[in-house]
């Protein structure tokens, strides 16, 4: 009987986030598109950088 009253719950949760939630314009979009590809950039280049360091001096 809790796991019922649980997945109402959650899914009575699920239904209210959803309300809130709205579609990004166009705008929104392509600024989280173009700070998500900066940031995998990043990540990538600070990876890159220490696997050449670990190369040359190791």
């Amino acid at each position: 009987m809790a796991t019922i009253t649980k997945l109402k719950t959650f899914a009575l949760e699920c239904k209210r986030v959803l309300t809130v939630t709205k579609k990004p314009t166009s705008f929104e979009f392509k600024t989280i598109l173009k700070v998500s590809a900066l940031g995998m950039v990043a990540i990538g280049l600070v990876g890159f950088f220490i696997q050449m360091i670990k190369m040359i001096f190791f």
